[in-house]
């Protein structure tokens, strides 16, 4: 690879990392008053977040409203956890140092806990996607499952930190959830947590169905750890002599941005992946270099679990004509959040931008469609099927016999 490319790579890389999960840093040395520490949030806001009306309301207002009241650091984030949730944005949170503790763990590859990504939805706290061999997914909680109750307590009203904390806990240690799933009586399940490596790659068969062994199969369960880039490439190394690849991001919750786009960048030749813009109108747009890992047929699989980065890659290998994708429709977040670390170790998690697949597509709240609609039931996984992955295999070996047919 020459100077240019290798300097375009990283500049690629570069950008979009401040994008994705630029950290505003601060020396946690230096003294800031807990008033100070508010007022910091409040400049965030007023300067990044994409709307710069900050959901229709006058910013100013939230300034000074609690200068006789904070104390202490605890006022600070109550008061500052007030403000941001005045924007109606669930992306948009405000992190305590421990908080921020525990997601910076999940980036750099573990944590303990039961495996499963949240979010509320519509005053509903649900489960995303369980993460691929942790005590969520092995307990059989399930993409779209609503959480009740945490240990006994509703969670009505609850947030997602707040609910993440309840169900974080030390390892080997219980939490006792009542899940309901759509058409069905609600359920407890208790769950022992343990210490979680985050690993993003799998190319082990699965569980359920059956692969082709001219086909290959690659998992990819998320975009957290910064090793998920390196982790798909070596798998792709292994894939070379298969005549078609199948691409699993089911209930695959996302991460971070820049894992989606190196992980394109392996799949499509100098085809635009991703376009994000700001509150400004200003357009990023995002383009894969010009060599790539593997030219073979890719089918991609989806559901209502797979968000975010995922829906990003899926985007872009779809609109550029790169893969099929088969599968549900996904969950829709087309927002990019920057991390910004505030000096006394809490964070705030702030929407910078929204992004547009290759066709200018704004997913938010929309999903990605799959190019054909197959759903998988409970019937499906008690009787050892997966319709979803066999019409993967359909699809590729289709692609396979029309690209060996000989010349007439």
């Amino acid at each position: 690879m020459g100077f240019k490319q290798m300097l375009k790579r990283f500049s690629i890389f570069f950008v979009m990392f401040l994008l994705f999960c630029a950290t505003n840093v601060q020396n946690p040395a230096l003294a800031i008053t807990p008033q100070g520490l508010y007022d910091k949030a409040w400049k965030l806001i007023y300067t990044k977040y994409v709307d710069d009306t900050q959901n229709q309301q006058n910013w100013e207002r939230w300034r000074h409203k609690y200068d006789n009241v904070i104390k202490d650091e605890e006022d600070a984030y109550v008061a500052i956890g007030t403000m941001v949730d005045s924007l109606g944005d669930v992306y948009t949170k405000f992190l305590t140092p421990k908080e921020y503790k525990e997601e910076s763990e999940s980036i750099q590859g573990s944590l303990k806990g039961i495996g499963v990504q949240i979010g509320v939805r519509d005053g509903k706290l649900l489960i995303i996607a369980p993460l691929e061999d942790t005590p969520g997914e092995k307990a059989g909680l399930l993409s779209e499952d609503e959480i009740l109750e945490i240990d006994g307590k509703s969670t009505k009203g609850i947030t997602v930190e707040a609910a993440a904390d309840k169900i974080r806990g030390p390892e080997g240690t219980q939490v006792k959830l009542l899940i309901k799933r759509k058409g069905q009586e609600p359920k407890y399940y208790t769950i022992t947590r343990a210490n979680i490596e985050l690993k993003s790659v799998s190319i082990k068969p699965p569980k359920i169905g059956k692969v082709d062994d001219n086909l290959g199969y690659i998992r990819l369960s998320s975009f957290i750890s910064r090793n998920a880039a390196s982790e798909f490439q070596n798998a792709l190394n292994q894939m070379k002599d298969k005549d078609g690849i199948i691409i699993d991001l089911r209930s695959n919750p996302g991460g971070l941005l820049t894992n989606a786009i190196y992980i394109a960048d392996m799949l499509l030749s100098s085809k635009v992946i991703v376009s994000t813009v700001d509150r400004d109108g200003y357009k990023e747009t995002q383009n894969s270099l010009s060599q790539v890992s593997t030219t073979q047929p890719i089918v991609v699989l989806i559901n209502g679990g797979s968000a975010s980065a995922s829906e990003i890659l899926s985007g872009a290998l779809k609109d550029n004509n790169r893969a099929t994708i088969v599968g549900k429709k996904s969950f829709g977040k087309g927002l990019v959040q920057e991390i910004n670390k505030l000096p006394d170790g809490s964070a705030l998690h702030i929407t910078i931008q929204k992004y547009l697949t290759p066709s200018g597509t704004d997913i938010n709240k929309k999903g990605i469609t799959p190019d054909y609609i197959v759903d998988i039931t409970e019937e499906d996984i008690k009787a050892n099927k997966d319709p979803q992955l066999a019409k993967a295999c359909e699809i590729l070996l289709q692609e396979v016999h029309k690209n060996t047919k000989p010349a007439q």
